[in-house]
């Protein structure tokens, strides 16, 4: 594992946007807040800072964020930092830093969450499947099923 790995607890600021790549790819982004909370010692009082990042998720976890993620919602992301630029329509440079998205599950410290597995999908069977990361998984789920495992069904 490289040292660019991040994790973050915090509430989803505006709901999932679902986009699809030129090629079909599912992307999502989310907004996220993440709070930090101290005493200070010298006047004994308590202070709050607010950190904002965006998050982005490919191909079925962004779909399945989309279903399932709301503004509001506390979140854990795990993933990584990617910087990346552009130049508007005016000329001026811009750029950004985001978390991209290996995974997100519900906070469960003040909230119950119910977990719906979806089936697995394959290539062929209408996936999106493919690019985006050089041939690595999306991280969104175990691993496929392989006889060489001695698994007859999914490792879940």
């Amino acid at each position: 594992m490289t040292g660019n790995a991040v994790t973050l607890v915090g509430n989803i600021t505006r709901d999932p946007e679902l986009r699809f790549t030129n090629t079909g790819q599912a992307t999502a982004s989310f907004g996220l807040a993440v709070n930090r909370r101290w005493q200070n010692r010298q006047t004994q009082e308590w202070e709050e800072a607010t950190s904002f990042f965006d998050v982005v998720c490919w191909r079925e976890m962004a779909e399945n964020a989309a279903e399932s993620l709301t503004r509001g919602s506390r979140v854990i992301v795990t993933g990584r930092l990617e910087q990346r630029s552009w130049e508007t329509p005016e000329g001026d440079k811009r750029s950004k830093v985001e978390v991209i998205a290996d995974e997100v599950g519900p906070s469960i410290r003040w909230a119950t969450a119910q977990v719906t597995k979806n089936e697995r999908r394959g290539p062929g069977d209408g996936a999106t499947g493919g690019g985006g990361r050089g041939g690595q998984s999306s991280g969104g789920g175990a691993p496929a099923a392989s006889p060489s495992y001695g698994y007859s069904e999914e490792p879940f």
